[in-house]
């Protein structure tokens, strides 16, 4: 399978809602899960051993929870992102950011937007508390459950 096929899956994938998908084509076999558990998995029958392989987004979104858990305290509430797409911290180029860290933020307040087939999705608190964390950068790509805020309440 090569890398247009994969992302035709991909795209499939995202259309139909599915989770996971596996494919067994001419000896090999792709398997491609997502939501949590993103691998990559090409098996070649002939050999023994099974190889994965996570793609780069996966591997900062898995890593983005374990860090922002490290420091930032356990009595914290994180804001992840609803949906795949890129993040925004303010509404156009030149609007200052919707909030800052260390800044406190109120409950169903803005506070980023996540763009999503040209569609501007914005994102409310649902906690109110102080911003402690912003893991995600302006303009960076997201994916479903990617902390973007974390809050420590107030």
């Amino acid at each position: 399978m090569n890398l247009k096929e994969i992302r035709e899956v991909i795209n499939l994938m995202n259309e139909n809602d599915l989770s996971e998908v596996e494919i067994e084509r001419e000896g090999s076999k792709v398997k491609i899960k997502k939501a949590g558990c993103e691998v990559f998995e090409p098996v070649q029958r002939s050999l023994p051993a099974r190889y994965e392989v996570q793609p780069p987004q996966a591997a900062q979104a898995a890593e983005a929870p374990s860090a922002s858990a490290s420091s930032a305290g356990a009595n914290t509430k994180e804001i992840q992102s609803p949906m795949v797409g890129t993040f925004y911290t303010a509404p156009s180029p030149e609007a200052p950011p919707f909030i800052e860290i260390g800044q406190v933020v109120e409950i169903g307040q803005v506070v980023c937007i996540v763009e999503a087939m040209k569609l501007m999705n914005e994102i409310k608190s649902e906690v109110r508390g102080k911003v402690v964390e912003a893991p995600v950068e302006n303009g960076q790509p997201v994916e479903f459950g990617q902390v973007l805020f974390t809050i420590e309440p107030v």
